[in-house]
């Protein structure tokens, strides 16, 4: 049996050739992952908005890209997990279908801080200012580093109608009107002013749309069991005409 020859599609061949199983290896994990992952580009969970998304207004998009470049992704996450303590904290486990407009994406994979997916209209716009100049003052347990210099940076005059073509070409569905009508929706705006609009409309559109579904939901349930008095008060008469009652 030592001596039994092994033909070359072999796990003998893999286990003596290191270049091979490397090969191999590759060529596996390439074909799994796009198993995986080619499907995604194709299902309407992924590719199509879930239910209160909506493309950025011109002031919030602005103020997303400065929290790109402040690197708030670095501490804060923009994913809330399907675990319980998570959507008790947080609020709806976050879905694919949320962040369709966003290029790039910012589920993050750190969380210093709390996770945002979920902060909007959750404090007033002054709380957000406040927050902004000097963490300590809102959060006195808070490592994060102030940027007062929002404040005072005005951002009327950037080019927000270049970025929302940019965003057009990726798939958001943004109208000439609408770039037409970006710079002077930023006119007189600061950073500050941009971040914090961003930040309050997180997760607020999913919530209201979910809000209205339970309240339909509620509706007809409600109108469901007004009519199954109804209905039984209709059938008793009927039934002891039947049995001569």
């Amino acid at each position: 049996m030592a001596n039994k020859n092994h033909g070359f599609f072999s796990h003998q061949t893999l286990e003596k050739n290191i270049g091979w199983m490397i090969i191999a290896s590759i060529l596996v994990v390439s074909f799994a992952g796009l198993v995986q992952i080619i499907p995604l580009f194709f299902q309407h969970s992924t590719t199509q908005p879930v239910a209160g998304v909506e493309p950025y207004s011109p002031l919030r998009l602005m103020g997303r890209d400065v929290y790109i470049r402040e690197g708030c992704v670095g501490c804060h996450s923009q994913q809330v997990r399907v675990l319980a303590a998570e959507v008790q904290r947080y609020g709806s486990y976050s879905l694919a279908s949320e962040s369709v407009f966003d290029h790039p994406f910012l589920w993050g994979s750190k969380r210093t801080g709390p996770d945002l997916a979920r902060v909007g209209e959750r404090y007033s716009d002054d709380w957000h200012r406040i927050h902004l100049r000097d963490p300590r003052k809102v959060v006195p347990e808070s490592n994060m580093p102030a940027y007062p210099w929002l404040e005072k940076t005005v951002i009327t005059g950037q080019n927000v109608d270049q970025r929302m073509r940019a965003l057009r070409a990726l798939g958001v569905p943004y109208t000439d009107e609408e770039i037409a009508a970006a710079p002077k929706a930023i006119e007189g705006k600061t950073e500050e002013d941009a971040l914090v609009a961003y930040l309050q409309g997180l997760g607020v559109g999913v919530r209201k749309a979910q809000l209205a579904k339970q309240a339909e939901e509620a509706k007809a349930e409600a109108a469901k069991k007004a009519q199954q008095p109804a209905a039984q008060s209709a059938v008793q008469p009927a039934a002891q005409a039947a049995t001569g009652g």
